[in-house]
């Protein structure tokens, strides 16, 4: 299970890099949890949607330096560039430990710090 499960999150950021949300959201659980460390908690697909709606106002860019499977888990380390609305992007380093249930992304405990942009 654990080679599916990489699969299916490579699949959903893939479709979330081309700024295609709610085809990330069908690899999700209708009740997926997302904790996001020290700052919030999504309780449902909607909460999600929402989320992604202010958070993404371009697709985000994923740079996975590893992806690492055990049973219902995947943790992805890398970093993510998010663009905000005046355009300014920032970068983020990124420890994101997925909980799969039923092949869908039914939980997500995301370790995300800004870092800086190289050359900035």
């Amino acid at each position: 299970m654990s080679a599916t499960h990489k699969a299916v999150l490579e699949k959903a950021n893939a479709a979330i890099t081309q700024g295609d949300y709610e085809g990330f959201l069908a690899f999700c659980a209708e009740d997926t949890q997302w904790t996001f460390v020290g700052d919030r908690t999504l309780h449902g697909k909607e909460a999600v949607r929402q989320w992604m709606a202010t958070a993404y106002t371009e697709p985000p860019r994923f740079e996975v330096h590893h992806l690492i499977a055990e049973g219902d888990f995947v943790t992805a380390l890398g970093e993510i560039t998010l663009k905000d609305e005046g355009g300014k992007a920032t970068r983020h380093a990124h420890c994101d430990v997925w909980r799969f249930r039923e092949g869908r992304m039914a939980g997500l405990h995301a370790f995300v710090i800004e870092a800086p942009l190289e050359g900035g």
